[in-house]
């Protein structure tokens, strides 16, 4: 028996696809055990005697972890589920293209490979207490102040729309790190640098939890699966996750559906979307727009996925729990 610690577990979409495939999703269980036994003397107006013994037992539970291994052996049994961790690892499958007709987008793939978390929103707090705590050691004498930096008199933040009351805006996460300057040997670091390291952070990675399993040592393949807020399993916050787990990679799995492979030299189409009768197309203005996105992606500039490789819509992401490997020796 494989004891798994789940990191995240989609519990709406492993019970629709269970209920599927099982016609249900059952979360009761009754038991009824019960005789009875009768004795009539003469007419039953005179003597009557009537013996019943019953017992009933009703458990209603939640499947909770069950959920996920029922449905991964359900999958498996009917040939939905290929686990393609080994194939994963040869680079010539993926620049041959192998790997997507071996499992093209929206298949069912099981794949376990160094992995490790990543979250801008995590980036931007440990920022923020990097900031912290030099100011603090500065103002305690513990750390040279170094002088500040030159500039032409304009906010080091730069000029930003003030939010409105209740909304929430990316620019939040640099404005999380105080102005502060620091200087380490002959390395000077601000806030400026770090909120540029975060602006790049926030761009290639959205801001939210990101698994980004490498199955390569060159890490040149990427198969990213953004984790849904919201779901079981996934109910702390990234700074309690990252404590938990780290940064460095450990062997995780994920299992899910192919989203899609990054494009291979995305053609840009004619920009022409306009009709003979002047008015825009839609059709042709979407499939523009989105042609820019597949070659921004190239780039790395955006959070989509580089070619050649994948983005999985996870349904469980786990790492197994390793059995003792010995006895140890009584004192």
């Amino acid at each position: 028996m494989i004891l798994r610690e789940f990191l995240y577990v989609d519990t709406d979409k492993v019970r629709a696809m269970l209920a599927q495939l099982e016609g249900g999703v059952a979360e009761e269980e009754r038991e009824t055990d019960r005789e009875e036994k009768r004795t009539t003397v003469g007419p039953r107006t005179v003597a009557q005697h009537f013996q019943g013994v019953g017992s009933e037992r009703y458990t209603q539970k939640s499947l909770g972890d069950a959920l996920f291994p029922m449905l991964e052996d359900a999958l498996e049994s009917e040939s939905l589920l290929r686990d393609i961790s080994e194939e994963v690892t040869n680079t010539d499958l993926w620049n041959t293209e192998e790997i997507q007709r071996m499992a093209p987008p929206g298949s069912l793939v099981r794949i376990t490979a160094p992995g490790s978390l990543f979250d801008s929103r995590y980036v931007a707090n440990s920022f923020s207490a990097f900031a912290a705590v030099s100011m603090g050691l500065q103002g305690i004498g513990a750390l040279e102040s170094p002088p500040p930096r030159q500039n032409s008199g304009k906010n080091p933040k730069g000029q930003q729309r003030k939010p409105k009351p209740g909304e929430v805006t990316r620019e939040e996460l640099e404005d999380s790190i105080p102005d502060f300057r620091m200087k380490s040997g002959e390395t000077i670091v601000d806030a400026v640098d770090l909120r540029s390291i975060l602006q790049v952070s926030r761009g290639v990675f959205a801001p939210g939890l990101h698994m980004n399993l490498s199955p390569v040592e060159s890490s040149d393949i990427l198969i990213t699966s953004r984790l849904q807020e919201g779901r079981q399993y996934l109910d702390s916050e990234s700074d309690i996750l990252f404590a938990r787990y780290g940064t460095e990679e450990q062997e995780w799995t994920v299992v899910g559906s192919v989203g899609h492979y990054g494009s291979k030299d995305p053609v840009q189409p004619d920009d022409a979307f306009f009709n003979s009768n002047g008015a825009v197309s839609r059709g042709k203005l979407a499939s523009f727009m989105n042609a820019h996105m597949r070659t921004l992606a190239e780039t790395g500039f955006v959070d989509l996925v580089q070619y050649p490789g994948v983005s999985l819509i996870p349904f469980a992401v786990y790492r197994s729990i390793p059995r003792a490997a010995g006895v140890i020796a009584a004192r």
